[in-house]
């Protein structure tokens, strides 16, 4: 074999390895809250985290699934059905045994990925490991992205007592639709104006549009109805940068 065809072996191989590098870490944090009270289930929403993660597994994403204390991640049982459980089979496997949040190595991931479903307003929105992983990830300037009730998870973070999402442009599910859905006797508390009440611009759609707020290396998604142009965002964003 000549030395050219050795030349072009080796580029080819370095080519490969340059792909293998380039594979993008997405660390998604998920609720282990499962009811509101005794009476009253609450838990993940299937479709927002399932539709993001099969996009990115497409993507050949390097995916984590993480929890507050690792394990099985609850479901919303509201947010599953037969054809879901067959369509979404390999995110429901996912779910069955989550890694413990807090032995993560989180500095070495490329976007953090918050779902909702009410759960993340019982667990998430007050987990010490979380605002410290979103205040890493600003600093480093990595992609933050969180859907419905996910963003509950970005009031955890704060700096010198001036919160994450303070001057942040943004959305989640709004208070509207929670009346439409008919949980507002049911949430702990609204996540529409805590968001507001910390500092952040809110920017509603109507109940149930999709909307999609990028701010930055901030993502946002109003509800589950925008989970697929939530995680066609995602993907666009770290395609860009």
């Amino acid at each position: 074999m000549d030395k050219n065809n050795n030349e072009e072996i080796f580029e080819a191989e370095v080519c490969e390895i340059c792909k293998v590098e380039k594979s993008r870490k997405i660390l998604m944090v998920v609720t282990q809250a499962d009811h509101f009270d005794a009476n009253h289930k609450t838990g993940l929403w299937f479709e927002e985290f399932a539709v993001p993660y099969l996009a990115f597994i497409e993507q050949g994403y390097e995916i984590t699934v993480a929890s507050p204390n690792g394990g099985e991640a609850p479901l919303d049982p509201a947010s599953e059905n037969l054809l879901e459980d067959i369509k979404w089979h390999k995110a429901k496997e996912a779910l069955g045994d989550t890694e413990q949040l807090n032995t993560i190595d989180f500095t070495s991931y490329d976007a953090l990925v918050l779902p909702g479903g009410h759960g993340p307003m019982i667990d998430l929105y007050k987990n010490e490991t979380l605002g410290q992983i979103i205040n890493d990830f600003e600093d480093r300037k990595k992609l933050i992205a969180a859907i419905c009730h996910g963003p509950a998870g970005l009031l955890a973070a704060k700096k010198q007592g001036i919160p994450f999402v303070n001057g942040k442009k943004l959305t989640s599910f709004t208070n509207d639709e929670e009346y439409y859905y008919r949980k507002e006797n049911l949430t702990p508390f609204f996540l529409e104006d805590a968001l507001k009440d910390a500092g952040a611009e809110f920017v509603q759609g109507k109940v149930g549009e999709i909307n999609i707020i990028e701010d930055k290396n901030l993502i946002t998604g109003q509800n589950f109805q925008s989970s697929k142009a939530f995680a066609h965002a995602v993907i666009n964003w770290l395609d860009r940068n």
